[in-house]
């Protein structure tokens, strides 16, 4: 891939992503207070632990991309601070900021540059936007799977929901 080609990969990856992660703070959101250990089976993560699995990830891919590196650190446990939806969601502010002005520094070339996954694949640095955001959109549909069974409200995804209708 040349610097060039990474460049417009990066500017289009990062527009899906601008519009996913307010869409994935509003499911985590909609997470009812007092629910947060609910999981529908014993195998799955609980209501908080997944909002934290995707805000986690998505910061540690942005990071691993601008790193040039996929490493175990950084997608390690929730902190023991992360109590709430709103501490996740708090979290998620303050270090995709972070990630994401680290991740626009680079230059084409660098966005260009191959990077390993753990010995499954080894791509363009750029092209891991792609996997990142389907990893989140993925995990999100599970939440949102998770919210009426809760007693909680489906915000609108991708257009309007039984609880919110399009408007």
């Amino acid at each position: 891939m040349q610097p060039n080609e990474a460049t417009l990969v990066f500017t289009l990856a990062m527009g899906n992503h601008g519009f996913e992660v307010p869409v994935t703070k509003k499911v985590i959101s909609a997470i009812p207070a007092g629910k947060e250990s609910y999981a529908p089976d014993p195998r799955s993560m609980t209501a908080l632990k997944l909002a934290w699995h995707i805000v986690s990830s998505d910061i540690w891919f942005l990071n691993s991309i601008a790193d040039g590196k996929f490493g175990q650190e950084g997608s390690g446990e929730m902190p023991a601070e992360i109590k709430t939806v709103g501490d996740v969601v708090a979290w998620y502010d303050t270090y995709r900021e972070g990630a994401l002005a680290r991740l626009t520094a680079m230059s084409g070339a660098e966005l260009a540059k191959p990077v390993d996954f753990f010995g499954m694949i080894t791509a363009p640095g750029v092209t891991f936007l792609s996997l990142n955001l389907r990893h989140l959109v993925h995990h999100r549909g599970q939440l949102s799977a998770y919210l009426r069974p809760m007693g909680g409200k489906v915000p609108s995804i991708y257009g309007g929901s039984a609880d919110e209708p399009m408007a």
